[in-house]
């Protein structure tokens, strides 16, 4: 009897150790935001974000998957408007690429953007990036949500799978000028020349986005213009857009451009 009560005993022991051993590890807190003050919600909106333990597909460890939630209070279910997962973009679709580019494993830090300006209804921006390749190469999901008081919940204006980094794809909201509260995104042409097409989404009567925008950029990959495709390209977004025209002074980067000049509708700042 006291042999046996020892193996018990033992035996517990053991299994204590594994199950709160780091496999099992309760999920980490990343970010905790109260949204029922930005957003003056009727109910205590909460964003969440965790993340489980390291992981390891071959390229070393690495930080674990991330899961995303967003529930009317800390301890609620959560709302599927807030993607969980990153869909396999084309140009990572081989099923062995799965847990590598189809998880969340990094949390870009949460924002509330005012596409109306300061004084109106705020908007969340999130952000969710893949484990890197062995090249350094990640998806990266944007995703954009507005909040109905009326029917009390969040739903999902604008969303942006980017498949990969490696080649000058971008992202923006636009916080200020004649294209403000509109989000540009960059990605590249599958064809030569290789150029850049990019999407201007400007949000609607409905609270939505809505593409407004979409053309071959003049901006070539590799062409050796150190400004970012957006910045390189903005005189042509804004003259599509009706927004500039020669004789008007360029619309530069904030960053400065001391000697700005447009070659073959690209501009330049040196």
């Amino acid at each position: 009897m006291i042999a046996a009560a020892g193996i018990r005993l033992a035996f517990g022991l053991i299994l204590a150790v594994v199950l709160t051993g780091p496999a099992f590890a309760a999920p980490n807190v990343i970010s905790s935001i109260d949204l029922s003050k930005p957003f003056g919600t009727r109910s205590p909106w909460v964003f969440q974000a965790t993340q489980g333990p390291d992981v390891d597909y071959g390229l070393g460890p690495m930080p674990g998957e991330i899961t995303l939630c967003l529930s009317k209070k800390a301890t609620g279910a959560c709302d599927p408007s807030l993607l969980t997962a990153l869909p396999v973009a084309p140009a990572f679709d081989d099923p062995t690429d799965e847990p590598l580019f189809g998880e969340p494993h990094f949390l870009v830090k949460p924002k509330f953007i005012s596409p109306k300006g300061i004084g109106h209804e705020p908007l969340l921006w999130v952000q969710t990036t893949s484990e890197p390749s062995i090249d350094g190469n990640r998806g990266i999901l944007t995703q954009v949500l507005a909040y109905n008081r009326n029917k009390d919940y969040f739903y999902r204006v604008y969303s942006h799978l980017t498949d990969g980094s490696n080649n000058d794809q971008d992202i923006r909201f636009i916080e200020s000028g004649p294209l403000r509260g509109d989000i540009i995104s960059v990605d590249p042409t599958s064809d030569a020349p290789f150029a850049f097409w990019i999407v201007v989404n400007a949000l609607s009567p409905s609270d939505t986005y809505r593409q407004v925008l979409r053309y071959r950029s003049a901006t070539l990959y590799g062409d050796g213009n150190p400004l970012s495709v957006i910045d390189s390209d903005m005189p042509n977004i804004q003259h599509r857009l009706g927004l500039w025209h020669a004789g008007l002074p360029l619309p530069l980067p904030a960053s400065g451009c001391p000697k700005p000049q447009v070659i073959h509708n690209e501009l330049w700042c040196h």
